[in-house]
């Protein structure tokens, strides 16, 4: 009987020895808070983004960076905030728990980023902000939101979780709008464990936001003791915990470190899969745009049961029996029952993320991922298709 294979995890991330001794540094240095790495990962982050160290600052989630930038923006309950039906429900929720009003917009079928006309068309004198989200790595029309964002006077708050490595007619995914925020989650190009990262256009608001992560307060833990000697705090309004700590940064400055190769990794892969699906009656992904960088986040194909002969989910059981972890990015935000009861929302009036968020699946994409696993990943997919 044969062996059995190991289970591919999705969203796998890859960590090297230099990650791990860089986590025992800051162990046996015991400074495991927010400290002299975050800083430097703070500096470095800055500096891949090609703008100043003092626009950023590292949270301990793409969530929590959404939400204090919200609120760095002077969004109030009442005011309105546009953004996509097609996105993780961290989007939407970060929103909610500013007290604004998520207004939700279709997405462009092919690109499936939010659809520039759809936002002007939804303008109330209520709008205060586009929240526009770069999904699985393509960059959206920036040139077009930020038409509409300066014709309106919008706050735009760029939700790149997916787009690290992202850039629009040559300038990098995040430094567009008001406020761009980051994800470092364990399925991210960039990883460290849990974390985020804000970048803003104006100093003071990084300055505000760094006050807003730890508790409203004036000085945060390094250098209320550090070796200058200790510092008094004071609390300046009611902040929250959204820290990030010496352990996680201590990941990702290797991760950030080795950025390129990784995203030529995901590259090569991303391309082998266009090319072996080609033949198959499955919806592949659109290929990058002209003078655009594709962070190559997520690999999501569209399956239509009427022409694939197979539902989606009937696709996503038989590879997980094939022992290949896959996922599903994402059902409609208005599929969701919570939102359909506060908001009233239903699939049917976002009728291309409805038909995407039903039909997709999204396959490994992790530079973690060799020749011979890809050519199983393949293989199991196409023999879907051949029965």
């Amino acid at each position: 009987m044969p062996e059995k294979q190991p289970f591919i995890v999705f969203g796998a991330p890859q960590i090297e020895q230099d990650e791990i001794d860089e986590v025992v540094d800051s162990m046996r240095a015991s400074w495991l808070g927010t400290g002299p790495k975050v800083a430097r990962f703070e500096r470095e982050f800055a500096a891949y983004k090609g703008v100043q160290a003092d626009h950023v600052a590292a949270t301990n989630s793409c969530t929590a960076a959404l939400h204090i930038s919200m609120l760095a923006a002077g969004l109030k309950p009442g005011d309105e905030v546009i953004t996509t039906a097609l996105t993780f429900c961290a989007t939407v929720n970060a929103i909610i728990h500013t007290g604004a009003t998520p207004v939700l917009v279709d997405v462009d079928p092919l690109s499936m980023n939010i659809d520039p006309q759809a936002v002007e068309a939804a303008i109330t004198p209520r709008t205060r902000a586009i929240l526009p989200v770069h999904f699985a790595g393509r960059p959206c029309d920036m040139d077009a939101l930020m038409r509409i964002a300066r014709k309106h006077d919008l706050k735009v708050i760029e939700d790149c979780a997916h787009a690290i490595e992202t850039e629009y007619h040559a300038k990098k995914a995040g430094t567009f709008g008001d406020f761009g925020c980051f994800s470092f989650y364990a399925t991210k190009n960039i990883t460290t464990g849990e974390g985020g990262m804000v970048l803003a256009q104006v100093e003071h608001d990084i300055a505000r936001i760094k006050v807003l992560a730890l508790h409203g307060m004036s000085k945060d833990a390094w250098h209320r003791f550090g070796d200058a000697g200790y510092k008094h705090y004071l609390v300046t309004e009611a902040g929250f915990k959204y820290n990030m700590m010496d352990i996680q940064a201590a990941i990702g400055i290797h991760q950030l470190a080795r950025i390129e190769q990784n995203w030529e990794k995901r590259q090569k892969l991303w391309t082998n899969y266009q090319s072996a699906f080609g033949d198959l009656p499955v919806t592949r992904p659109q290929d990058a745009e002209t003078d655009t960088r594709h962070a190559y986040h997520l690999y999501t194909l569209l399956i239509d049961e009427q022409r694939a002969g197979i539902s989606r989910d009937a696709f996503l059981e038989h590879m997980t029996q094939a022992g290949i972890g896959v996922g599903v990015h994402y059902l409609g935000i208005p599929e969701h029952p919570y939102y359909q009861q506060r908001f009233g929302w239903r699939p049917e009036e976002y009728p291309n993320a409805m038909r995407i968020g039903r039909q997709t699946v999204s396959l490994p994409l992790s530079p973690k991922i060799d020749d011979v696993i890809a050519e199983r990943i393949i293989k199991s997919v196409t023999s879907t298709f051949k029965n």
